[in-house]
């Protein structure tokens, strides 16, 4: 399992820091109240996050079974903790969190946690499971591969009948709490549930595959609700809704915005490509064995003595 990720997981991981720095440069505002008001939580995420990172690099650093199992538990707990939290911001985003006059979050940790946050922190930790164990059916090989796939099979019904409740309950939010029309959230909400149903069936068929693109179009589904569900706002207020933070209110200078789209539609899709190189590189599956390099890999096989 950690050898069918080693190579990517850290470049994976850059795309949350990305997305940090062009949150604080495109909406100041924005970031300033989320990063304030979600303080404990998002530090609570980077506390898993690094958990995480220690336990890839920790885990090969001795060989006894113990402290293997240390590092593999420290690695289930630091990434079930990481989407639970995740999962709990982006919905107060949608629900709403006290912000006064000036924009500035004055509630407390406690105020982030109310049954529809805590239910789409759970939906989140499902969901990446479901991801993940069609993942590991594509990348492994033998009995790994076989549990992997009887995993997905069994995630497929609940996270199907949680996810499409979850959504449900996303577009009801967007429309009380923000004052939205049903028909914005409910598109995307509609395709990802049916990403759920699509992604739960290809997975009691054994279609690792397929289970795992329609688990991804599912995860940006979800994504695109919460956003949709939003606009034109990027943070609600639950105080006062006059006070919440809108794209125009929250967002740098045209002139900072306009350098940022050119600089994005240039350098992204090159990072993308350069990403998917990898995934490419690094596709064989893999059952437990020493994981031979690129370069290894392209060189002839050995073949016996050679004669000089």
């Amino acid at each position: 399992m950690f050898d069918s990720i080693g190579p990517v997981w850290d470049g994976n991981e850059v795309w949350l820091v990305t997305a940090g720095g062009a949150t604080f440069a495109a909406f100041p505002a924005w970031y300033g109240t989320m990063f304030s008001g979600f303080y404990i939580a998002l530090l609570l995420a980077l506390f898993f996050l690094i958990v995480r990172v220690v336990s890839f690099e920790w885990r090969s650093k001795g060989e006894s079974p113990g402290w293997r199992r240390l590092w593999q538990w420290a690695n289930t707990v630091g990434s079930a903790g990481a989407s639970l939290i995740w999962g709990v911001a982006f919905a107060n985003l949608l629900r709403g969190v006290p912000i006064d006059g000036a924009g500035n979050f004055s509630g407390d940790f406690l105020d982030l946690f109310s049954p529809y946050t805590v239910f789409a922190g759970i939906v989140v930790v499902l969901l990446f499971a479901f991801h993940g164990a069609a993942y590991l059916s594509l990348r492994t090989r033998g009995d790994l591969c076989r549990r992997s796939a009887t995993t997905a099979r069994r995630l497929a019904a609940p996270v199907a009948a949680g996810g499409i409740a979850f959504l449900a309950w996303t577009v009801a939010v967007a429309v009380d709490n923000n004052e939205r029309g049903v028909l914005g959230p409910a598109v995307p909400a509609v395709l990802a549930g049916l990403a759920l149903l699509v992604a739960a069936i290809f997975a009691h068929r054994g279609r690792g595959g397929l289970t795992f693109l329609m688990t991804a179009l599912a995860t940006v589904g979800v994504v695109a609700t919460i956003f949709t569900g939003l606009y034109p706002r990027v943070m609600v207020s639950s105080t006062d809704f006059a006070n919440s933070l809108t794209i125009s209110n929250a967002s740098s200078s045209h002139y900072a915005l306009e350098v940022m789209t050119i600089v994005a539609a240039v350098l992204v899709p090159v990072v993308l490509l350069y990403q998917a190189w990898t995934y490419h590189v690094f596709r064989e599956r893999v059952g437990g064995e020493k994981v031979r390099g690129p370069i290894e890999s392209l060189s002839p096989k050995s073949s016996g003595p050679q004669s000089e």
